[in-house]
């Protein structure tokens, strides 16, 4: 029942707006009372024909249109010479005023029992809004009484109703406005799942952080050797991060820390100096990655500066059952491995650590809370402490939202020597322009990125597939082009991604699979098509992939006019500037946070009831006051406290409450 009462409706029909035909506009949906004159039935055979049935008041006439429709049934709902409301959009089609499938053709009886503000609701195939309104209705009769959560000043304050007259109010309103986003009773229920969200998210960092950790301390040996071997200094933002982290490792607590940095801000580093720490006092040390690509870009990465230091690196993949992989789970277990790069094998069953001390997730929104949990569940005793990491910075109001659970450590510099990548947009008439610019870059010696939104062709998606892109850049520039995208075999992704970084393949045609990871110094330009299909945070993260070695670096944005009006914004914000905080501000409020956390495509929404572009300013308040209600009454025992526990019910935060008396 609650998944009932939480579907809010997306808008309303407001039948107070009665006019007379002649004063009727097109566009408006409009309640008339209307004269039935005739029945027009379409010819035997031609279904194709709408029937119509023309109506009139004393100020003019109207058709009322109806496709594929049963004659005996709407002679019946409108008999000639009767009076009938009639409701629904109006339209005009060649001079003649319409109304297409009205919403109500009644008598005035009938009539009398319709809402004058009909609340209108998302619908799935086979469900009509009458249906679901009946079905709310008979919810809303049947509600329990319950005793109310929220602090009396805070109702006061915000004149906000009830939690049941607020459902009222929205499902059956008065007015349009009272469904709307911003009305008292919208803002209350919203306020509600912001509760619900803040107080679970504070119980499952508080479980977490209680469950016994292990201080571990070290004298520097390890992370200053690193330090030397590396070619470039910390900058002072790795310096504070790596100090936060290391004060975090040292303490009793469990650790459970986001470290979010732009582009090429220098988080790998700074995970393994922290890692470091933890080896050289005793532990060991898992770095998770989201995919085989940059498992293995990690790997080969971090090798050479752990072989200098003494560091024993081991690569766990999800392919693979052979002797190798049994030697490298046996390394695992005995300790023989400091550092484990992997995938989602790390966590699998049967892999097991001898002392997981720190468990690093890099591109941390690709793994949910329960997997990287999981990871740091490997550790055997104590719990291990988590370090996620994310390369696209994350807006204050998602963090405490979704990540309010961790402590932040930021990277708002960039290592010395990164240059700034020069941005522009194209159109793709200019395609031939371009791809004689490309032809320039290639026999300059240049690598180029060409990402395309798409693998295949699809009848939904207009954007220019990888396969379709690949197969015209290799008519013209024959074997200097590879394909790269997410459904070839691992050993093929493997091959291509060997051949690009060790310069021999010129042009890389990829999906966004080479979004993170993909690391070629010798790459100075990126085209990205269809760029108007992707999010400005995306746009950004594609755009890391070049600027990373000596040469001046570009990023072509190729688009496909005309332009919406948000897509030129996202566009343009990419094109004045590479401040990653900025950028991830602007997606934001540009798409909102489905689209940024990829959570709409999948499904699943963030939220019920909360829409974060006009509640973000409750989320604050409901974060003081989680705190303050944890703080007072941390088991949510007192009389607020077990209303409390009912609004975690009835907003799904179950396992919250499962925790309340783990402590």
């Amino acid at each position: 029942m609650r998944d009932l009462l939480f579907h809010l409706p997306s808008g309303a029909v407001d039948r107070r707006n009665r006019p007379q035909v002649a004063g009727a506009l097109p566009g408006a949906v409009v309640t008339l009372e209307i004269r039935v004159l005739q029945h027009l039935v379409p010819p035997r055979g031609r279904d194709r024909i709408p029937y119509r049935v023309i109506c009139e008041d004393e100020t003019g006439e109207i058709t009322l249109v109806y496709f594929n429709a049963r004659q005996t049934y709407l002679e019946q709902i409108l008999p000639v010479g009767e009076i009938r409301f009639v409701s629904g959009r109006l339209d005009e089609f060649r001079g003649e005023k319409q109304i297409v499938h009205p919403d109500y053709a009644v008598d005035a009886a009938a009539f009398a029992e319709l809402p004058p503000v009909e609340a209108i609701y998302p619908l799935t195939k086979g469900v009509s809004n009458r249906q679901i309104a009946k079905a709310l209705a008979e919810a809303l009769k049947s509600a329990a009484d319950l005793p109310e959560w929220l602090d009396p000043a805070l109702l006061a304050q915000r004149n906000w109703p009830s939690f049941e007259p607020a459902l009222e109010a929205v499902h059956h309103p008065e007015t349009p406005a009272a469904i709307t986003p911003e009305s008292a009773p919208f803002e209350r229920l919203a306020y509600d799942e912001a509760l619900a969200n803040q107080l679970a998210i504070l119980l499952i960092g508080r479980y977490v952080r209680r469950r016994r950790g292990k201080a571990r301390t070290a004298a520097g040996r390890l992370s200053e050797a690193i330090e030397a071997a590396l070619p470039y200094t910390l900058t002072k933002a790795q310096r504070e991060a790596l100090s936060e982290i290391r004060a975090d490792i040292a303490s009793p607590e469990r650790m459970l820390r986001l470290l979010q940095g732009d582009v090429g801000s220098g988080k790998t580093v700074v995970a393994l100096l922290a890692i470091a720490a933890v080896v050289e006092a005793g532990g060991q040390g898992a770095l998770m990655a989201p995919t085989e690509i940059l498992a293995r870009q990690h790997y080969e990465g971090l090798q050479p500066v752990a072989k200098r230091v003494g560091l024993r690196l081991a690569l766990l993949l999800g392919r693979g059952r052979g002797g190798g992989r049994q030697e490298t789970l046996n390394a695992i277990e005995n300790g023989e491995a400091d550092i484990v790069i992997g995938t989602h094998a790390l966590f699998q069953e049967g892999i097991q650590f001898k002392d997981l001390g720190l468990a690093v997730v890099d591109e941390q929104h690709r793994f949910g809370v329960h997997q990287r949990l999981a990871l740091a569940g490997k550790a055997d005793g104590p719990g291990a402490d988590v370090l996620v990491m994310s390369a696209t910075p994350i807006p204050r109001t998602l963090q405490l939202t979704f990540f309010g659970d961790m402590d932040v450590s930021s990277l708002k510099e960039k290592p010395p020597g990164r240059k700034p990548i020069e941005t522009r947009a194209v159109s793709l008439e200019r395609l031939d322009e371009l791809m004689e610019g490309i032809r320039r870059r290639i026999a300059a010696g240049d690598q180029i990125y060409w990402v395309c939104p798409l693998i295949e062709e699809s009848e939904l998606s207009d954007g220019t597939p990888a396969e379709v892109r690949f197969a015209h850049l290799k008519s013209v520039f024959g074997d200097r082009v590879a394909l790269l995208h997410g459904r070839m075999r691992a050993d093929e992704k493997d091959g291509v991604t060997a051949a690009f970084k060790a310069g021999e393949i010129p042009l890389l045609v990829a999906t966004t699979v080479i979004e993170v990871g993909v690391d070629v110094p010798n790459a100075a330009i990126i085209v990205i098509e269809n760029a108007e299909r992707f999010g400005l945070a995306q746009l950004h993260q594609l755009r890391g992939r070049v600027g990373r070695g000596e040469k001046a670096s570009s990023c072509i944005l190729l688009y496909k006019p005309p332009l919406g009006e948000t897509a030129a914004a996202r566009l343009g914000i990419l094109r004045e500037t590479e401040d990653g905080f900025r950028i991830a501000e602007e997606d934001l409020r540009l798409r909102g946070a489905g689209e940024m956390l990829g959570t709409r495509q999948s499904g699943t929404p963030l939220f019920r009831i909360v829409r974060l572009e006009a509640h973000q300013h409750l989320l604050e308040v409901a974060r003081k006051d989680a705190e303050k209600i944890l703080t007072d009454d941390p088991f949510l025992e007192s009389e607020r406290g077990q209303a409390l526990r009912n609004l975690l019910y009835l907003f799904s935060r179950d396992e919250a409450m499962q925790l309340l008396t783990a402590g």
